[in-house]
C-alpha cells in the first residue's frame, strides 16, 4: 500500500471524452498505466461543459454538442514519482492539456478491502462493548 502525506505533485490531464489509444478510451489507458506504475492513485472527472485550444465549446446541455465532452484526469504522488510517469503521456496524448500543481497531502487512507467485500459500510468504525461505535 502507497502511503502518502506532506509534500506533493498534482498532475492533472485534460483532454476530450472521445479521444482514443488503439481503440480503448484515452483516459482508461492513462488510468491503467497510472496503476501499473504504482502511482498513489487516479481520478478521471466529466465535465459538462468546456473548450481548448481548438476554441469549440463543448456542452451536454445541447443534444448536437454533446459530443467529447472534457475530461480531467487528476493523479497525485510524490514529484519524483509523477515526474518519472510524464515519459507515458509524451507517448499517449496527442492534443489536451498537461500540469503540474504543487500541494499538500493531507490525508490518505485505503479502504479495506475485507470490508468492502463483505458489505460492512462503516468504514474504519470497530463496534466496542454494547453496539456502540468506536473511531
Amino acid at each position: 500500500m502507497t502511503r502518502l502525506t506532506g509534500t506533493a505533485l498534482r498532475l492533472t490531464i485534460f483532454i476530450g471524452e472521445n479521444d482514443t489509444w488503439h481503440h480503448r478510451p484515452l483516459y482508461s489507458e492513462i488510468v491503467h498505466r497510472a496503476h501499473r506504475a504504482g502511482l498513489a492513485g487516479a481520478s478521471v472527472f466529466r465535465g459538462v461543459e468546456g473548450f481548448g485550444a481548438s476554441s469549440l465549446i463543448h456542452t451536454s446541455r445541447l443534444l448536437s454538442l454533446s459530443e467529447d465532452l472534457p475530461v480531467a484526469i487528476v493523479i497525485v504522488d510524490t514529484e519524483d514519482r509523477v515526474r518519472a510517469f510524464l515519459p507515458e503521456l509524451n507517448e499517449l496524448i496527442g492534443q489536451g492539456l498537461v500540469i503540474l500543481d504543487d500541494c499538500e497531502v493531507i490525508r490518505y487512507i485505503g479502504r479495506d478491502r475485507s470490508r468492502d467485500e463483505g458489505g460492512d459500510s462503516d468504514r474504519g468504525r470497530k463496534r466496542g462493548k454494547g453496539g456502540r461505535e468506536d473511531l
